[in-house]
């Protein structure tokens, strides 16, 4: 198994042990109302939600490809007509 693979299983198992630890009662507060509600159902709502962050935040970006017409211009260039002899006999 990979290194990842293991870290992940290893994370889980964790979170089930704390999760199973702490099943008791708490009230929870949110803005102007309290919530009586289980520490298990708190912690396992807060771990999905730091997942789906995770899993958005740490993925790579998507390169968006453009047609091959597409140039950058670079300021620091020169003029297009300083191709030497050589290179013009190369690209014909």
């Amino acid at each position: 198994m990979r290194i990842k693979t293991i870290f992940i299983i290893l994370i889980a198992i964790l979170l089930v042990i704390v999760l199973m630890e702490n099943n008791g009662p708490v009230i929870f507060s949110f803005l102007w109302a309290d919530f009586k509600i289980s520490k298990l159902i708190m912690l396992m709502v807060v771990s999905i939600i730091a997942f789906i962050l995770g899993v958005l935040v740490g993925r790579p970006k998507r390169v968006r490809r453009l047609g091959g017409d597409y140039m950058v211009e670079d300021p620091g260039q020169k003029e297009s007509g300083t191709l030497s002899d050589e290179d013009r006999e190369y690209i014909n």
